[in-house]
């Protein structure tokens, strides 16, 4: 069987195609690489990191928001939660600054999702919820704010 080209491996054996595109990087041998497919792996390895980001972010507005309309059944384990999502979130960040402006771009619509998560695990409805975000990205960030 001949030897399939970097190129060709990307559809038919994504492992192989990592290990010898990586293989031809180091080398330098840059013509043989799959330079198309390396730039949109590398570019949905950031948005990836985004998402996750986001992910986060709206677990902690969900509980945020959960221990605001709810102190009755405030728990440590929603503290836990929020603690975890905050120390996760600030890793992110120390590792990828520029994800920060992400936050504040990304808010209106990750609040909204979180707030359909919140009046589906609490049962309010949705219009016990502030219509905005009442936190700012430093009240999410901060490891001492827990609201009132």
């Amino acid at each position: 069987m001949d030897e399939m080209t970097a190129r060709d491996l990307y559809d038919r054996d994504f492992f192989e195609w990592t290990v010898r595109n990586a293989e031809l990087l180091r080398a330098g041998r840059l013509t043989e690489a799959d330079i198309d497919h390396i730039a949109e792996e590398i570019e949905d390895m950031g948005k990836s990191q985004q998402r996750e980001m986001w992910s986060r972010q709206e677990v902690l507005l969900k509980h945020l928001l959960k221990w605001r309309l709810q102190p009755e059944k405030r728990s440590r384990s929603w503290r836990a939660t929020i603690n975890t999502q905050r120390r996760r979130i600030s890793r992110l960040l120390g590792q990828m600054p520029t994800l920060r402006g992400t936050l504040d771009q990304s808010l209106a619509q990750i609040y909204a999702d979180a707030v359909s998560g919140a009046a589906d695990e609490t049962g309010l409805l949705k219009k016990c919820f502030p219509e905005t975000c009442p936190f700012t990205i430093d009240q999410l960030l901060d490891e001492e704010f827990f609201p009132g």
